[in-house]
């Protein structure tokens, strides 16, 4: 049975890592070796003195780049819950610690890589959301770790203390993003080979009062064909669904999975119904109805048609649609003594285009719909007292739920979420409508702009690309042609000379119109034969290869 420690020591000397468990009557010690990189475990006893010690709150795992290997560690967790008597830390502050105790080695060049790598592996620890805990697994809904044998539980958040009729019970909203096909919004689209969706997530909505427990699935991803919608400066690049590919493969495999995990499958697919967005939505249908698997279920549900001039009681319409569904597939629960009353049997699989937004909203009223009956049957709420009524409450609920979408569209999109103020206040306001605006230009300037080192950094991250200390060159040094560095700067001069003389008139109004127009067409023309080439303009990521991404 392995052990679980809360508090370590590092101890770095020159040829090792001593990594010393410091809880009550801990003796563990992790032994790295820093140039062969072998791991041992030893007792204290075989600390030597010598070291440099500092204490650390655990370690996140190792990686290589160009100067060689480097040590991830925690340096400073805050504690946000309990959950079930466990404590959950979230980790606030890292350090990246190189095994080599020098770069003197590497050459100027690579000196610089190095630096690159390093600023992308901080760029990821920067990003918001990283939650552990030491004795329970987080990674695993409710539903799946009772289905364990003892022995796998034994092996290697947010808590809201809330109240309602006097009773006090814990209300845990859990997302778990994940770790393949990982990405940025216009970068990673769609599904890979192996049916994995871009931007999956699960989502655990968990309750507890007097040692019953409740736990409602949802999940959301991608629309699990292959399609991609590259930026290329236009403020919404058109998506493009391959032609080359057989989609039914990955399909297949992508919803043979989510049966096996989760059960039946009602895909609320939320896209628009015109548009660019609706080849996306008949293709998606076409393939459902292709499977002719009774265990999936597809709904289309045009979000923005529905709502549209600020209708958003008319997203009830779906709720009460998918009402039967719901109520059939329940939820799992374990009752105050331990035994398993109910299981959830299906769940429902909801996106939009970036699976964020629209998605969350969603999520959020069936999560509330769930909630409702779960409270109910372990006596929190009375006969026909709703959760809407409860005006304490609701506003915890509501700003859990703006958070958790917060959280995924950051890490996505680069941005918070929008249609927050719909899901905190349960009403669409014109300063949300506004803040949606400012969200939406910084999220085109991350998207044409920096989403190329972010998925280079994610992807660094984790290992899909792995630095070779062998290698020369790496991707980083893949050099643009002159004529995409010259033109902006073209664009620039010549409609900074357009307003030179409008402000500084010539002897004519002529001379005058001459210039202007002439500076003004300059300016208009590069303009144009940019937009033209968008695509090879915006910041690509330079570390996958160029079939990964098209």
């Amino acid at each position: 049975m392995a052990t679980a420690y809360e508090r370590f020591n590092l101890h770095a000397t020159p040829e090792k890592f001593y990594i010393e468990a410091c809880d009550d009557g801990a003796n563990d010690v992790l032994v790295i070796d820093r140039v062969s990189t072998e791991m041992t475990l030893a007792g204290v006893k075989d600390i030597p003195p010598s070291g440099v010690t500092r204490p650390i709150c655990g370690i996140m795992g190792t990686t290589r780049l160009v100067a060689g290997m480097y040590l991830i560690v925690i340096t400073r967790k805050r504690k946000v819950g309990d959950l079930f008597g466990h404590t959950v830390w979230k980790a606030v502050e890292f350090d990246v610690i190189s095994y080599k105790k020098t770069i003197l080695h590497l050459t100027d060049i690579q000196m610089q890589d190095n630096k690159t790598f390093l600023s992308m592996i901080n760029n990821v620890l920067n990003t918001d959301g990283f939650y552990f805990c030491t004795d329970y697994d987080l990674t695993h809904t409710q539903q799946r770790l009772s289905n364990t044998s003892p022995d796998f539980q034994e092996m290697s958040l947010l808590e809201r203390p809330c109240c309602i009729n006097g009773k006090v019970f814990e209300w845990i909203l859990i997302s778990r993003r994940s770790c393949f096909r990982a990405g940025v919004r216009y970068y990673v689209r769609g599904i890979d080979s192996e049916g994995h969706a871009a931007n999956f997530v699960e989502t655990e909505q968990i309750v507890q009062y007097n040692n019953a427990q409740a736990s409602f699935v949802q999940t959301r991803g991608s629309m699990p064909f292959f399609w991609s919608q590259r930026p290329n400066l236009r403020y919404k690049p058109k998506p493009q669904i391959s032609t080359d590919t057989n989609h039914m493969d990955g399909f297949r495999r992508h919803f043979e999975s989510q049966v096996l995990t989760y059960g039946k499958q009602v895909i609320l697919n939320l896209v628009n119904q015109k548009g660019s967005e609706l080849p996306l939505e008949q293709a998606f249908a076409k393939m459902v109805n292709g499977m002719e698997n009774g265990l999936i279920k597809y709904i289309a549900f045009d979000f923005h048609k529905e709502c549209s001039k600020m209708r958003w009681h008319r997203l009830q319409i779906l709720v009460d649609a998918v009402s039967d569904m719901q109520d059939e597939f329940g939820y799992f629960m374990v009752s105050s003594d331990g035994k398993v009353t109910s299981e959830q049997s299906g769940t429902f699989r909801s996106n939009c285009m970036d699976c964020l937004d629209r998605t969350n909203v969603i999520q959020s009223l069936l999560a509330r719909r769930s909630l409702q009956s779960q409270l109910q049957r372990m006596g929190v709420l009375h006969v026909g007292q709703k959760i809407e009524e409860q005006a304490d409450f609701e506003k915890i609920y509501k700003n859990a739920w703006a958070d958790n979408a917060n959280a995924c569209a950051k890490q996505y999109a680069g941005t918070g979420a929008l249609k927050t103020d719909f899901t905190r206040t349960g009403k669409r306001t014109h300063w949300g409508l506004v803040m949606d605006g400012w969200n939406s230009m910084i999220r085109y300037y991350k998207n044409n702009f920096s989403d190329g080192f972010r998925q280079d950094s994610i992807d660094l991250f984790l290992g899909n690309y792995t630095v070779d200390e062998t290698d020369g060159l790496t991707p980083l040094h893949l050099q643009k042609d002159w004529k995409f560095l010259l033109l902006p700067v073209i664009m620039v001069v010549a409609f900074s000379m357009c307003i030179i003389c409008l402000l500084m008139a010539g002897d004519t109004w002529t001379e005058t119109l001459a210039y202007v127009l002439f500076w003004g067409m300059a300016s208009a023309l590069t303009a144009a034969v940019i937009v033209v080439n968008g695509r090879d303009f915006v910041d690509a990521p330079k570390l996958v290869q160029k079939e990964k991404m098209d």
